[in-house]
């Protein structure tokens, strides 16, 4: 049963239209993805059903009752206002009360003074009434989960990541019935993408998401939507799926169209002899021969050759590092770092944010000075360096005229092309190249930006997280272009797809300013890197079991009468404290105990988390014998 349905709904700005009389439902628990080019309406399709912009016709009918979460694409926050005001903004009681807790809880920790206590009494008493302590043991773990510890700093001093993950734990604590998310990986590393995946697949929960991370969608979505040329077609499966099915439809609407422009051939020449009808069957022929007009003249997906990128020549010496250090005070980003780069390369770079991936190619391109060590670069060297930071917005004028100011005849491997064929291959047509620049969407910007680097024929090219806000359509195009670029390429993304396709090797930031070079392409690099953590916990395991056991010569592979002893215990322990902690939260929660006895069962809480998550690791060792 859906719990959503979007009816005939229907969107233009001005002439373009990006969607006409569209409808689908999404059933509780699906998991969905909306697909579709930059520019085509998906985070206006989101933002509609979020409520926050009208639709031109059509309507958006919800479940009564439905909670509805919303995650922007790019978030908006007030700026003078804490973390822990954003997190538990919403007009929820249960929020508003873990809200006042945790701000009193942060106060404590510097103030005892009466007027404090009394707050804190009040908060407790309230979260006591509105039994809201179970709730709040699951906002903390988010929390924990996200990494946002100073709730009290305010917003603006949060980093782009920092941001998108307030966002995200924003609205995973709302617990809403529906989830709407508008490209929820951007600006995040790839281990909080790869948590998030897990995190999703676990829930139960109904998700409506558009992003361009192929991997996210094969490892989470179970549906499809695709926006194309204005209509909504569906697809029952993952984005694997959605590819397959996606060449067999517009195969068959190929087909059709011919079979339709043939007919329309045979029909116009009896349109042309036939004079004014007056027979039914006569009307009936002139308006199926309408309608196979509208059919053979229906437009498809123009099929784009390949192109291949000149670059300017490269003489022996490409680049050079030898001995880099770099610091902020005590932060060391780069440690001793050296290497000498070679034609044809393809290096991808990865890490978590803020550990310094952007600092390296800077470095790398004299923007900033290694603390000592040196970087030669060769004299040849044309470097095109794309990065988020340093797309400049253009003023007011034609894509087309943005681009000729750069390079009319874009040279290829084999010929030239016009600046006009080179835009169309990247997704800006004919018709939209005359478009002003304020007039395109944020990806489309991106994608004009990136491609100017290109115009400029660089033999070492550095792009710096080129994924966000590109559709997969693009994402395709761009990599198959790469495919074919002859000079050397250096990727940081957290695009975990994007790299494996492009990427020989990885430069893996392991921190403290260690860069190791790992030969192979990240989904290689993660699988040797989960074995050996893997290896190192059984060795720690077996190292705890040597110390506790006395070696034998020939051990046994059951347990010791020891081992045994102690896992029967383990079970009546945990039984015991289970019992103990839910009669605590059932205290917590009766409204009978006064404040300074709240206080001692919220110690006394935790003290139990404590206690159970390390004797159920014991209890799951000594398991693992029987």
């Amino acid at each position: 049963m859906n719990i959503v349905l979007v009816d005939q709904l229907s969107k233009s700005f001005g002439e373009k239209v990006l969607f006409k009389e569209i409808t689908f439902g999404i059933e509780e628990g699906q998991k969905v993805a909306l697909v579709a080019r930059n520019g085509a309406g998906k985070s206006t399709l989101l933002r509609i059903m979020a409520g926050g912009d009208d639709a031109d016709a059509g309507k958006v009918t919800y479940r009564r009752d439905l909670r509805v979460a919303y995650l922007p694409q790019n978030p908006v926050f007030n700026e003078d206002n804490t973390v822990i005001g954003e997190l538990f903004n919403a007009e929820n009681a249960i929020m508003q009360a873990i809200s006042e807790y945790e701000a009193c809880l942060q106060i404590m920790q510097k103030d005892h003074s009466t007027p404090i206590q009394q707050r804190m009494e009040k908060a407790m008493s309230r979260m006591d009434a509105l039994q809201a302590w179970d709730y709040e043991v699951k906002v903390k773990e988010i929390l924990s989960k996200f990494e946002i510890g100073d709730l009290e700093q305010p917003v603006s001093m949060l980093s782009g990541g920092q941001r998108k993950k307030l966002a995200l734990a924003r609205a995973l604590i709302e617990e809403a019935d529906l989830l709407l998310m508008d490209e929820p990986t951007n600006h995040l590393d790839i281990s909080m993408i790869e948590w998030m995946e897990e995190y999703f697949k676990r829930q139960r929960m109904t998700l409506l998401v558009v992003t361009h991370d192929r991997y996210f969608l094969d490892n989470v979505c179970d549906e499809i939507l695709e926006l194309d040329r204005n209509q909504i077609y569906k697809y029952k499966g993952n984005y694997s799926y959605f590819l397959e099915k996606k060449a067999e439809r517009e195969a068959i609407e190929a087909n059709e169209i011919e079979k339709a422009r043939s007919l329309y051939r045979n029909e116009l020449e009896w349109m042309k002899r036939m004079p004014k009808a007056r027979g039914t069957k006569a009307k009936a022929r002139i308006d199926s021969f309408h309608e196979i007009k509208d059919k053979a003249f229906q437009k498809t997906e123009e099929k784009i050759p390949q192109l291949e990128l000149r670059m300017s020549r490269l003489g022996g010496k490409v680049l050079e590092v030898h001995n880099i250090n770099k610091s902020y005070g005590p932060l060391k980003i780069v440690s001793d770092f050296t290497y000498t780069f070679k034609k044809g390369e393809r290096i991808g770079i990865v890490g978590k944010n803020g550990v310094g991936k952007s600092t390296l190619l800077n470095l790398l391109t004299g923007k900033e000075r290694p603390d000592n060590g040196r970087v030669i670069q060769g004299q040849t060297l044309v470097v095109g360096y794309y990065s988020q930071e340093g797309f400049v917005p253009q003023e007011d004028r034609r894509i087309i005229d943005i681009v000729k100011d750069i390079a009319e005849e874009i040279p290829l491997g084999k010929g030239t092309v016009s600046a006009s064929a080179f835009l169309n291959y990247f997704g800006f047509t004919y018709p939209n190249q005359y478009n002003y620049f304020s007039s395109l969407s944020g990806g489309e910007k991106r994608r004009l930006f990136l491609l100017m680097q290109f115009l400029r024929q660089p033999n070492f090219l550095i792009l710096d997280e080129p994924t966000n806000d590109l559709d997969v359509f693009t994402l395709t195009l761009l990599e198959d272009f790469l495919l074919t670029y002859p000079g050397c390429l250096v990727i940081v993304s957290h695009d975990r797809y994007f790299m494996d396709k492009l990427v020989d090797h990885v430069f893996v930031f392991e921190g403290n300013g260690l860069i190791k070079d790992y030969y192979g392409n990240y989904t290689e690099y993660y699988r040797d890197k989960l074995a050996e953590e893997q290896d190192l916990k059984s060795r720690q395991k077996q190292e705890k079991e040597l110390k506790v056991e006395p070696r034998v010569k020939e051990p046994s592979k059951k347990p010791t009468f020891k081992q045994q002893r102690e896992y029967e215990a383990l079970t009546k322990e945990i039984e015991e404290l289970e019992t103990e902690k839910s009669d605590v939260l059932a205290k917590m929660n009766s409204g009978l105990s006064s404040a300074d006895e709240l206080n001692v069962l919220s110690v006394r809480y935790v003290e139990l988390e404590r206690l159970l998550e390390e004797k159920e690791y014991r209890w799951l060792e000594l398991s693992e014998l029987f």
